[in-house]
């Protein structure tokens, strides 16, 4: 699986264990809709560090459990 699927993949399921919308999550990012939607989708393979910080932020996750770095040493 590419790194963008597994991006992709990681932070739809996180976003629904949470139980939010596309859009909740958005906003409480403070990131557009359009921006968060391309990267579940996969059509953007390189998010800043920072959109993914706050993405993780309002989701209460880690950044490396979003980019699926669960359990893996350096």
């Amino acid at each position: 699986m590419s790194k963008t699927n597994i991006l992709s993949k990681n932070l739809k399921e996180a976003r629904l264990a949470k139980g939010m919308t596309q859009y909740t999550l958005a906003k409480k990012a403070d990131i557009t809709i359009a921006t968060l939607s391309n990267i579940e989708a996969g059509a953007s393979d390189n998010p800043t560090i920072k959109t993914l910080i706050a993405i993780a932020d309002a989701l209460d996750v880690s950044v490396d459990e979003i980019i699926g770095r669960k359990g893996k040493e350096k």
